[in-house]
C-alpha cells in the first residue's frame, strides 16, 4: 500500500505543472486590489493581510514542490522547460516575486527590495533566454504562439511598480521600455496568429485574457514613473478597458471551457484592471470611475475566489498533475 502511494506521489510530482505559478500571480494581484481598496473604499486592512499571508504560503509550497521536481524528476522538468508553449510559463515564477515585492512594501521595505531585486534580475535572465530561443531555435511554429508569450518579455513592464518606490527610477524605465516595446511587437504577432491561422484550442482560450494585462499593468507602472495622469496613461487605461469589454462579450464561449490550470489566466489581468481603475478614480475623482473600480474589484474577487475553489476541487478529484 505504501509502495503504491509512493508511486502515485512520484507520478504526480513528475506531472506537477509550472503553470501553478500563474495562481500566485492571480492571488498576489487580488492582494494588491484589496491593499489599494483600503485607501479608496475604506476596506478593512485585514483582508489584504490575510490574502498576502495565504499567497506567500502558497508560493513557498509551490516553489518547494517544483524544486523537488527539478531535483527528483529532472528529465520531466527539462522537458517542460524545452516545451514551445510551457516555456513561456516559467517566468510566472519571477513575476510572482516582482508582484510579491509590491504587496510587501507596507510590511517591510527591506524584504520588498530583496524580493524585487531577485525577481527583476531573474526575469531579465528569462527574457534574454526566451528571446534567444525564439530567434534561433527551429522548434517554434505559428501554432505554438499564444498570448502566454507575453509573459517572458512583456512581464518586464511590472518592475517599476516597486522599483520606483525603492528609488531605482532609471532601472525601472529600462524594464518598462522592454515590456512596452515588445508588447506592441508580440501583440501584432498574436493577432496575426489568431486571425489568419487556426483558432486557439479550448484549453488555451483563457490565455486571451492575458491581452488585458500589458496595458493595465503598463498604466500602473507608467503612473509610478510619470507621477501623474497624462494622455499616454489614458491610452493604456482605455486600451485595457476595451479589451475587458471585448472579452466579456465572449463570455458564453468561455463558460463552455472545461477546467484547466489555464483558467488562472483570467485572474491577474482582471486584478490589474481593478487596481488601475482605482488609481484612475483617485486621479480624476469622477463618480464613473468610482463605480467602475468597485465593479472590477467585485469581478476580480469573485473570479479569483471561483478559481481558487475550483482548483482545490480539482486537486481533491485528482484532476491535476496528470499526463496530457
Amino acid at each position: 500500500m505504501n509502495k503504491l502511494s509512493d508511486q502515485t506521489s512520484a507520478l504526480k510530482l513528475e506531472y506537477f505543472p509550472i503553470t501553478f505559478f500563474s495562481m500566485i500571480m492571480g492571488m498576489t494581484g487580488l492582494t494588491l486590489v484589496w491593499e489599494k481598496a483600503v485607501s479608496v473604499f475604506d476596506a478593512p486592512p485585514i483582508i489584504g493581510h490575510i490574502l498576502l499571508t495565504l499567497t506567500a504560503c502558497l508560493f513557498l509550497i509551490l516553489a518547494l514542490l517544483y524544486l523537488l521536481k527539478i531535483m527528483l524528476k529532472t528529465p520531466a522538468a527539462l522537458e517542460e522547460f524545452q516545451h514551445p508553449i510551457k516555456l513561456s510559463f516559467f517566468p510566472t515564477f519571477s513575476i510572482s516575486l516582482i508582484l510579491l515585492s509590491v504587496a510587501t512594501l507596507g510590511v517591510s521595505k527591506q524584504l520588498s527590495f530583496f524580493i524585487w531585486a531577485s525577481g527583476s534580475a531573474l526575469h531579465l535572465l528569462f527574457t534574454i533566454y526566451v528571446l534567444n530561443q525564439w530567434i534561433y531555435h527551429p522548434k517554434f511554429q505559428i501554432a505554438h504562439m499564444t498570448p502566454a508569450w507575453f509573459i517572458p518579455v512583456v512581464g518586464n513592464i511590472l518592475v517599476p511598480i516597486a522599483g520606483v518606490e525603492h528609488g531605482y527610477t532609471e532601472v525601472s524605465w529600462f524594464f518598462f521600455s522592454i515590456g512596452l516595446v515588445y508588447w506592441i511587437v508580440l501583440k501584432t504577432l498574436v493577432l496575426n496568429r489568431m486571425i489568419f491561422h487556426d483558432p486557439l484550442p479550448g484549453k488555451l482560450l483563457p490565455t486571451l485574457f492575458i491581452l488585458i494585462a500589458p496595458p493595465a499593468a503598463g498604466f500602473l507602472s507608467y503612473m509610478k514613473l510619470n507621477g501623474e495622469l497624462d494622455n499616454f496613461a489614458r491610452v493604456l487605461f482605455y486600451a485595457a478597458m476595451f479589451l475587458i469589454i471585448l472579452l466579456l462579450s465572449q463570455l458564453p464561449r468561455f463558460s463552455r471551457i472545461k477546467f484547466f490550470m489555464s483558467w488562472w489566466a483570467y485572474s491577474f489581468p482582471l486584478a490589474a484592471s481593478a487596481v488601475a481603475a482605482q488609481v484612475m478614480y483617485t486621479s480624476l475623482g469622477q463618480p464613473f470611475f468610482y463605480y467602475l473600480a468597485m465593479a472590477l474589484v467585485g469581478l476580480s474577487s469573485a473570479v479569483i475566489s471561483l478559481l481558487l475553489s475550483r482548483t482545490l476541487l480539482a486537486v481533491i478529484r485528482n484532476e491535476i498533475c496528470q499526463p496530457e
